[in-house]
């Protein structure tokens, strides 16, 4: 658990690499409200690593090791993959529920291979990969706006109305 010095893994392949890498910032960072840093590490964002292990042990192996490496027992490998079928992400999930991770998948339509070995899955019965994308980035804000309600530390209140606003929403076509 976060809570308690735990930590949460990531990884994907392509754009859900970059949503990976989108969250574990949030984590680290902050999301909107300030908070103590958490340890989260998204598994394709270390290209030293990444081309290593590929050039030693394969594609299939490039998130696994790293989770067998990294991940402890009670942690989280939040996995994403619009197919669901990723060789390296099913061999990442595979491996972290071997070495006593919880495995949080992110996928599109279900049941797929990944949605069968998770803990816990959210599936996206969207049509195109893009629409799938925006939904689980949609997904990993309401966690950490989650992470967030629960851990950051409640300041004296303020009326409402006053304070610099945390968000500007922007009308699409407005001058």
């Amino acid at each position: 658990m976060l809570t308690d010095g735990g930590r949460v893994l990531a990884v994907g392949n392509g754009g859900s690499a970059a949503e990976a890498q989108h969250f574990t910032a949030e984590l680290v960072g902050r999301f909107v409200d300030d908070r103590r840093p958490l340890s989260a590490v998204c598994l394709s964002a270390e290209t030293s690593s990444l081309t290593a292990i590929v050039n030693d042990y394969g594609v299939e192996e490039v998130f696994a090791r790293q989770v067998q490496a990294h991940g402890r027992p009670g942690d989280v490998l939040v996995v994403l993959s619009t197919s669901g079928r990723s060789p390296n992400v099913l061999a990442a999930a595979e491996r972290a529920r071997e070495h006593g991770l919880h495995v949080w998948a992110l996928t599109g339509p279900g049941p797929n291979p990944l949605t069968e070995r998770a803990d816990e899955s959210l599936t996206v019965a969207a049509p195109s990969t893009s629409v799938i994308q925006e939904v689980h980035l949609m997904l990993l804000h309401a966690v950490c706006a989650a992470v967030d309600a629960r851990l950051a530390p409640a300041g004296p209140a303020k009326p409402a109305g006053t304070g610099t606003p945390t968000r500007t929403a922007v009308r699409a076509g407005a001058a």
